[in-house]
C-alpha cells in the first residue's frame, strides 16, 4: 500500500489557518496620543515589524517594543503621536502591514 493511499483514506488533522487564531490585547494606557499595550503570548516577530511600520507615519513620535522577559512570551508596545489618535494610527500601520502581506502571498504563490 502506498503511503498516499494510506493518508487519503485516513482524516487527517489539519490545523486552523493563522488568521483564525485569536490574539489577545491587554490595555495598559490609552490617551488620545499615547496607546500602551500589551500583546500576550507575542514576542518580537509582531512587535518588531509593528512598531518598524508606525515609524512610517509621520505623526508618530513614539514607537517601540520592550520584552521583559523571553519566558513570558509577552511584548509591550507603545506608541504617542504629535497630533492624531494612537490607537488610529496602530490600526493604519496594521492596515498598510496587512496590505503588504497580501502582496507577499500573491508573489509567493506565482513562483515556480
Amino acid at each position: 500500500m502506498a503511503t498516499s493511499d494510506y493518508c487519503s483514506r485516513r482524516k487527517l488533522y489539519k490545523p486552523p489557518p493563522i488568521f483564525f487564531i485569536a490574539m489577545e490585547i491587554k490595555v495598559i494606557e490609552s490617551t488620545k496620543n499615547r496607546l500602551k499595550f500589551e500583546l500576550t503570548g507575542k514576542t518580537h516577530t509582531l512587535a518588531n515589524v509593528l512598531s518598524k511600520e508606525l515609524w512610517n507615519d509621520d505623526d508618530v513620535s513614539v514607537a517601540g517594543y520592550t520584552v521583559e522577559h523571553p519566558m513570558t512570551g509577552n511584548a509591550s508596545l507603545l506608541v504617542e503621536t504629535h497630533k492624531g489618535d494612537a490607537k488610529k494610527a496602530v490600526i493604519a500601520a496594521l492596515g498598510r502591514l496587512k496590505k503588504q502581506n497580501k502582496e507577499f502571498v500573491a508573489l509567493v504563490k506565482k513562483l515556480k
